[in-house]
């Protein structure tokens, strides 16, 4: 993510930008013309005897970072917030250790030797004849009848006590109550409970007839993506696994390179606000802290290193984590002097690598295989930093990561970053760095005007081919309109036609819940019950799921608005013509397809076409792809593509 000073856009500058690009004109409907429709005002001329650079079927993937509440409360399954009575007003001055809990009777938070663990530090004491209810994440906790629910809660009593675990919400109850008998000492407990009827509304309770401790207290859906344990929202996974992305870049982002770059101290206990640390996420979920989010909220590590690495797997996406380079950014820009805590950085990014690669034998992936995962993850790619604002003092560290990195791993590519934008000082010094150290990849970030991207899209033709690839790991243009998304697409196409350079790339952030958002835009968006694409994400979706595996050369009347790239499927033999026409009057194309195979005689065209200002809400998706059938095609055939739209062609060979 940019600089936090980045982060206030001005609608002034938006709709200045929307006008620039004549966004906010009015639309025709969608519409496609094969054939002689109109007397052709561009040509699109493709050379189909010969073969530009290959695309890499990583290129295209997504960028997950802990922002909007898209982990906790979003992507994590987790219905109950809060679940560890962790919360604290070090991290936020709202917060307690009983935030979004409700307590009758007598309950306490307690931080003593009775604690359940050591990263664990807080338990609840719970008064006999008491009970404290959960109100889930913002808006309440939502359960679908008929569906099962997991519940467990780690408790103590020294008399034997019987917990009642009920699901109400306004209108009573959710699901029949379920009684669990505690006895002794820390001991997970677990239920399930069936919902007779359908909430988004509902609220967790647990009550208790003797005094005892709880801490723990979850409530999973059985229906996690993929069946998970500690998984996934079945919704969100699944609408990533539709992108068919390439690569998961995780876990950020502003919450790698800030706050402190300690770790933890077994005599001082865990040390809050804290930069994202992988070792702290793995293992028993019990065992993991609830951490400050730098954004404002609390984060608990529930969805940690193992289940993103598990969800790339699951997703057939190459994993691409990000780790601290002790150099802060994100407006702190402090260098961290400690070769010691350096030393020891370097060692924990090496021990990631066993984590993900090393035989269950070895001390890292035997702790891997004892998550349920035996077989290695193959981790090929790990970023080192992330938009560092302070470039030779980055580099200085980074030099050190890679060299200890290649020195152990000569088969991971170790990735750069040239800070937070586009251009300007400490990018062209970032660079200058990465070219001369003969870096493999660099990652760029920038978010920018929808005109920027219109503009641009010829910016990686000039760059050396022999020099470091780049990694577009964050970019977006200001808003989630269909006017936005043109402006994307029109500059993918300089992407795709730079695949040589351009190695992977992932438009951010990835997930914004709708009540509670510090970053917008977004590509999907979601409250408790529903979720939905944006009209980037749709934009995305068409590019992501219609790569191809080489770029083939080709030439049109090329403008801002009228942006195109010709990529061929080798397995099919499929040729794909991608245009994006972004202005306001349809586009009478000219399409000449040169020396090649004779075309079949229609083409399959998936489009998307709308007014520049739609926007997809959870109650209405104006924009949405349409497929049609495209009659007439021929060596050379005439096609219109509709103002404001993006239009896919798939031309086979007879």
């Amino acid at each position: 993510m940019p600089r936090r000073r980045q982060r206030t856009r001005s609608l002034v500058g938006l709709v200045l930008g929307a006008l620039l690009t004549g966004t906010l004109a009015a639309s025709p409907g969608p519409g496609t013309g094969g054939g002689t429709a109109h007397a052709a005002d561009r040509t699109l001329t493709v050379d189909r005897a010969r073969s530009g650079p290959a695309i890499d079927k990583s290129m295209y993937g997504v960028f997950f970072e802990d922002i909007n509440h898209g982990a906790d409360g979003g992507l994590y399954a987790e219905l109950v917030r809060n679940r560890s009575f962790e919360f604290s007003a070090a991290d936020n001055a709202a917060y307690t250790p009983l935030t979004a809990w409700e307590v009758s009777g007598t309950a306490k938070a307690v931080d003593d030797d009775g604690r359940l663990n050591a990263r664990n530090r807080t338990y609840l004491s719970l008064g006999g004849g008491s009970s404290v209810t959960n109100a889930g994440h913002v808006a309440g906790i939502r359960v679908e009848k008929g569906e099962r629910y997991a519940f467990s809660v780690w408790a103590r009593a020294g008399r034997p006590a019987a917990l009642d675990v009920t699901l109400r919400d306004g209108e009573g109850r959710l699901a029949e109550p379920r009684p669990v008998a505690v006895r002794g000492g820390w001991t997970k407990y677990e239920a399930t409970l069936t919902a007779t009827r359908s909430s988004t509304t509902g609220r967790l309770t647990v009550g208790t007839d003797e005094d005892a401790a709880l801490d723990m207290v979850s409530l999973f859906p059985h229906d996690t993506f993929k069946g998970r344990p500690n998984g996934m929202r079945q919704d969100l996974a699944q609408k990533v696994a539709d992108l068919k992305p390439g690569f998961l870049r995780f876990p950020g982002g502003c919450l790698v390179n800030t706050g402190s770059h300690q770790g933890y101290d077994e005599a001082s206990g865990w040390q809050r606000k804290r930069s994202y640390q992988w070792k702290d996420t793995v293992g028993p979920v019990e065992e993991r802290a609830t951490n400050a989010n730098f954004w404002g909220y609390n984060q608990s590590y529930g969805l940690g290193y193992y289940e993103y690495f598990q969800f790339a797997e699951d997703i057939g996406a190459m994993p691409v984590p990000v780790v601290p380079a002790l150099v802060t950014g994100c407006g702190q820009n402090e260098a961290t002097d400690d070769p010691a805590l350096l030393k020891r950085h370097i060692q924990d990014t090496l021990d990631l690598i066993e984590f993900a690669n090393g035989p269950a034998t070895s001390g890292w992936g035997k702790k891997r295989a004892a998550m349920g995962h035996p077989e290695p993850f193959g981790l090929t790619h790990l970023e080192v930093g992330n938009e560092e604002n302070l470039p030779d003092e980055f580099f200085a560290r980074f030099k050190e990561f890679r060299a200890a990195i290649e020195a152990a791993h000569p088969d991971i590519t170790v990735i750069s970053n040239s800070g937070p934008d586009d251009s300007g000082p400490v990018f062209d010094r970032a660079w200058q760095l990465n070219r001369d150290a003969g870096v493999g990849m660099v990652d760029e970030h920038y978010y920018n005007s929808p005109r920027w991207f219109l503009e641009n899209n010829a910016r990686y033709d000039a760059y050396d081919r022999r020099g470091p690839k780049v990694f577009l790991g964050e970019y977006a243009s200001q808003g989630n309109t269909f006017g936005n998304a043109l402006a994307e697409a029109a500059f993918m196409t300089g992407l795709e036609r730079n695949a040589d350079v351009v190695k992977l790339a992932s438009y951010a952030p990835l997930f914004a819940r709708e009540d509670d958002t510090q970053w917008k835009p977004d590509m999907i968006w979601f409250d408790n019950a529903r979720s939905w694409g944006s009209a980037n994400y749709e934009a995305q979706r068409l590019f992501m799921t219609n790569v191809g595996d080489e770029v083939v050369p080709s030439t049109a009347t090329d403008t801002p608005e009228f942006r195109q790239v010709v990529t061929r499927d080798r397995k099919s033999g499929d040729l794909i013509v991608k245009v994006v026409n972004a202005s306001a009057e349809p586009a009478a194309t000219r399409i000449d397809l040169g020396e090649g195979p004779e075309p079949a005689p229609t083409a399959r065209a998936t489009t998307l076409s709308a007014a520049p200002d739609a926007e997809n809400t959870a109650g209405e998706r104006p924009v949405r792809p349409e497929e049609s059938t495209v009659e007439g095609i021929a060596r050379s055939f005439g096609h219109t593509f509709p103002a404001h739209s993006v239009t896919f062609l798939r031309i086979a060979a007879r």
